[in-house]
């Protein structure tokens, strides 16, 4: 197992520039906040570049309003040979009351690559709490399947 952190958190105040027409955070940019939170999450853990390889489970829970404290949390939740799945919870935290808000969550899988841009090893990771091997095993469906899936679209194609 890695020494690495397997866990990051970004945190901010949401600001006018990120909203929509309705008033909300634009879910592209809660997106956007996601993905890089991930990205610094599995560089950190493998130890150099990786890309996002896929998105599944995103849930837009509930909206993110202006001057919310935004805390986008990512956490390597399962490993295969060069590629890592990544937890990310996105909370709003209203500043006055200090009331937390679970907006957004869904689980990324990035590549790790080597300098010529092909797949590298990444370390494994291994869950030690029963949180860990439900996150684990979760990941782990979601992998089967985006591969049913998957199959079934390049089928539908041909």
């Amino acid at each position: 197992m890695s020494n690495r952190p397997r866990e990051c958190l970004f945190r901010w105040i949401s600001q006018p520039t990120d909203v929509n027409w309705g008033g909300k955070v634009h879910g592209g940019m809660v997106m956007k906040w996601m993905d890089q939170a991930a990205y610094a999450c599995a560089v950190g853990w493998c130890g150099g570049y990786a890309v996002t390889a896929s998105v599944g489970g995103m849930s837009f829970l509930k909206p993110i309003h202006i001057g919310d404290v935004v805390e986008v949390r990512a956490r390597v939740v399962l490993t295969g040979t060069s590629s890592l799945h990544i937890a990310v919870d996105v909370d709003a935290v209203e500043p006055i009351s200090q009331r937390r808000t679970r907006t957004t969550r869904c689980v990324m899988v990035f590549v790790a690559l080597d300098a010529d841009g092909k797949p590298t090893p990444v370390p494994c990771w291994t869950p030690r709490t029963e949180a860990d091997k439900r996150m684990a095993d979760y990941a782990d469906k979601l992998r089967d399947m985006r591969t049913d899936l998957d199959h079934e679209l390049y089928a539908a194609a041909e």
